[in-house]
């Protein structure tokens, strides 16, 4: 791809999913265009379908009876997938009823409902609908939380910045909108929860395509091109540091990543200043690996490609920070994205070579492949001028941690049992999970040397908590923890994409410490 496709850094997708929450009735369509509307229908344990009464009650007589009447012969029981749809010529509207089955958990629940609800609009090409909140699932703020999500998640699709499929590229993309619907007027909680989930979505969005994007459209430059982008936006304050820049602050470790390729390094440093001018940041740091090949320790071919993913962490802190223009909350956030590419080459790093890190510690490279403690090392070092009220990390560190955890929870590393918590309460809530591992200072050992004050590989043995305990050594003068994303951040297979996790994490993280 020729150099001129970096010029698209505006080509980060801004969401195509938009939400209103308002109190009332259904709407009516006209001869032109049909109103759809949704009504979630939980199944009861004797496998009857339940809907509330106050929802059918906005509902045209005519529709009311039909529905009535298929319950009643068990047509419809309310089991999840279920659907059951009617049309009302006096109001021009379309009453679609989901099944969404028992319910055992209210937060899945609803993130399939709004799921469902996207998968039934694509189908039909509708663009506009609404859906009747009711006790038939929940009516608390954490239902209209999910049923953002859920409905924002399916809806996503990768916004290709280049032609495919033979089709010209256009800017323009359809626009899909769904109302919620309350009975009464929502609350304070409701309003604020609603905003909040809409500001994740948007960041969610952005983090999948920043992920999604190849690696040669993605490279260091452009990711600070979306910083900027982000900044001029929402009004944040931005630096993005060349080379010379980061050589004069001594961050040979992360140079040391970087000198094997031809794309220039960058670190991006991101200011959010919502809370007092005296108040203590968080900080949050992003490996921004956008392509990984191992370097000279050189990973196998096979899937290769999937190294693209490397810099979903720094794709993470930038959709973050979109969510925080978004939602304004009261405190104050740093984001820094060390960014560079690991390729192998004459100049290259080589296993044996030893670097002196911003801390002036010495690092011996058993290694290239362990590639992103190597700069994340560096940007921690560099977060403690801020005196944070805290540091987090985000990185697609490890396969070890996806050995250890699957693909379902992200590993969680703290020096600070309230940090750790905070975040797995935040990630709790959000259905974002993280879990805690392990930090003793037994596994510092593996890191010993013979040549330097440390290895950069502790081997095979508790991999992703050696890591985690490299990153440890430079995060001695603030609370810390450290996400391990690398079994979270993206899909493989059929499915392959961007998850865009842990935006929603962080963001509730964000939220609940600007309370």
């Amino acid at each position: 791809m020729a150099k001129s496709a970096l010029s698209i850094a505006a080509f980060y997708r801004k969401t195509t999913m938009q939400f209103s929450l308002k109190s009332g009735s259904a709407a009516k369509g006209t001869a032109k265009k049909v109103a759809t509307t949704f009504i979630l229908a939980s199944q009861t344990t004797s496998e009857a379908a339940y809907i509330s009464g106050s929802s059918l009650k906005q509902l045209p007589t005519a529709v009311q009876s039909q529905i009535k009447a298929a319950i009643a012969s068990e047509r419809f029981i309310g089991a999840a997938g279920q659907q059951l749809s009617i049309f009302s010529d006096s109001t021009h509207s379309q009453f679609v009823v989901l099944g969404v089955g028992v319910i055992n958990d209210t937060a899945t629940t609803a993130r399939q409902a709004g799921s469902a609800i996207i998968s039934y609009a694509k189908q039909y090409k509708i663009s506009d609908a609404s859906v009747i909140l009711d006790d038939a699932i929940s009516t608390d703020a954490a239902l209209i939380n999910h049923l953002v999500l859920g409905a924002a998640d399916a809806n996503y699709e990768f916004d290709a910045p280049y032609a495919m499929n033979g089709k010209k590229k256009t800017a323009k993309k359809e626009e899909r909108h769904l109302t919620l619907l309350l009975e009464k007027t929502a609350t304070a909680e409701q309003k604020t929860t609603f905003s909040q989930a809409v500001g994740i979505a948007s960041g969610v969005a952005l983090t999948k395509h920043l992920g999604n994007l190849p690696p040669n459209f993605a490279t260091p430059i452009y990711l600070g091109k979306v910083a900027q982008d982000l900044a001029k936006q929402y009004k944040f304050k931005v630096q993005v540091l060349e080379k010379k820049q980061i050589a004069a602050l001594k961050m040979n470790s992360f140079l040391s990543v970087a000198k094997g390729s031809t794309e220039p390094p960058r670190f991006i440093i991101l200011e959010y200043k919502g809370g007092n001018a005296k108040d203590a940041p968080t900080v949050l740091v992003g490996k921004g690996i956008t392509f990984d090949t191992g370097g000279i320790s050189l990973k196998p071919g096979a899937g290769m490609d999937e190294m693209k993913y490397d810099m979903c962490g720094a794709a993470s802190l930038l959709g973050t920070f979109k969510t925080l223009g978004e939602t304004k909350p009261k405190i104050n956030v740093i984001g820094l994205i060390a960014t560079c590419e690991n390729m192998p080459a004459g100049n290259a790093s080589k296993p044996g070579d030893v670097v002196t890190t911003m801390a002036g510690l010495t690092v011996e490279i058993l290694n290239t492949d362990a590639e992103g403690r190597l700069i994340l090392c560096d940007a921690l070092t560099y977060a403690e001028r801020y005196k944070p009220a805290a540091v987090v990390n985000m990185a697609t560190l490890t396969g070890a941690c996806i050995v250890a955890l699957g693909h379902h929870h992200s590993g969680l590393f703290a020096n600070n049992d309230d940090l750790a918590t905070e975040l797995q309460s935040a990630g709790q809530t959000q259905c974002d999970t993280a879990w805690r591992m392990p930090l003793d200072d037994a596994y510092q050992e593996q890191l010993k040397s013979n040549f330097a004050d440390m290895a950069n590989i502790g081997g095979m043995p508790a991999g992703s908590v050696t890591a985690a305990c490299f990153l440890s050594r430079f995060t001695k003068n603030y609370a810390w923890a450290h996400l391990d994303i690398a079994g979270t951040a993206w899909k493989s297979g059929a499915a392959k994409g961007a998850t865009g996790r842990p935006v929603a994490l962080l963001s509730q993280f964000i939220f609940n410490r600007a309370k």
